[in-house]
């Protein structure tokens, strides 16, 4: 057997340069991605301490320039800038002459497709949007988990090889988006895992306030059963007291959450109606038991003051 080492990706001569505008917790972690994968970072930009910071941890060396600089220096340049900023940003780069023919631009919008690189792709750039379907950390955590990420891939059609290629090196699943499902691919995204975040966050507080001294302990095996069954199942995965018509059970949360978190009333009724409804259309809500929760639901209480039945 050849004992022989695999070479360091450091030693492969580079492809291309590549430059991050907006050192935020994506772009540094593409970009040390695409190190990896025998490219080479040769600059960044970045304005708050945070995203200097995250910059020298996961491109060392790498200098901290001006946007314009950093397309100055780079054949590959990845705009990873807040979704909101993205189209200004563009615009003023064409505006100034930052960009340059053959240049690739990338942006990780979720929102966005190509046609938001328009200006560039008028001044001789090559489009692409790569999103990542991933939530980040700032930390080199995020490019282990760049491993078999999807991405959502939208760019001109004589660029989709090349966009799809580069999603690859990164280790990710390139996944294509047209242009104009960007804004729902996203939305979907951020149903699913910002909403998440939130409604976990939520829970714990809850079970704070009751008494469990580790909510993340018990929450843990519950939420990853549940992810794991909804993955696998979809709405067939539905269980609880919603699911099971329990109206004197939900209408109990609802006045124990008015007591101690009236904050989360309005996204409990909010949720417990969606999952009214899907269970309904699931044949896995009785009709007959749906009528006294669906009123609950909408008025927050079984009809006795919110007492549990």
């Amino acid at each position: 057997m050849s004992t022989s080492q695999q070479p360091d990706p450091r030693d492969r001569p580079a492809r291309l340069t590549v430059g991050v505008v907006g050192a935020g917790r994506v772009g540094p972690a593409l970009a040390a991605s695409l190190q990896l994968a025998g490219h080479r970072p040769v600059a960044a930009s970045g304005v708050s301490d945070a995203s200097r910071r995250r910059a020298e941890h996961l491109l060392p060396g790498v200098p901290l320039v001006p946007p314009a600089e950093v397309l100055a220096r780079s054949e590959l340049v990845l705009l990873t800038v807040p979704d909101d900023a993205l189209p200004g940003l563009v615009e003023g780069l064409a505006e100034t002459g930052a960009i340059r023919p053959g240049q690739l631009l990338v942006h990780t919008s979720g929102r966005y497709g190509a046609k938001v690189l328009d200006p560039a792709l008028r001044a001789g750039a090559l489009p692409l949007a790569l999103h990542p379907a991933m939530t980040f950390t700032g930390t080199p955590v995020d490019v282990q988990r760049l491993a078999g990420c999807s991405f959502g891939v939208t760019a001109p059609e004589e660029l989709r090889l090349a966009a799809e290629a580069l999603v690859i090196e990164m280790g990710g699943e390139p996944e294509w988006i047209a242009e104009e499902r960007r804004p729902l691919y996203h939305a979907a995204l951020a149903l699913g895992a910002n909403h998440l975040v939130t409604l976990v966050a939520q829970s714990m507080e809850l079970l704070r306030e009751a008494g469990v001294a580790a909510p993340d302990r018990m929450l843990g095996p519950l939420l990853d059963a549940a992810l794991d069954n909804a993955l696998r199942s979809g709405d067939a995965a539905l269980t609880g007291p919603v699911a099971r018509g329990d109206a004197g059970t939900v209408a109990a949360h609802v006045t124990e959450l008015r007591r101690h978190a009236p904050q989360t009333v309005a996204g409990y009724l909010a949720m417990a109606r969606a999952t009214a409804d899907r269970a309904l259309a699931h044949g896995l809500l009785k009709p007959e038991l749906a009528e006294d929760l669906l009123d609950v639901l909408a008025t927050g209480t079984d009809g006795a003051e919110g007492e549990a039945r």
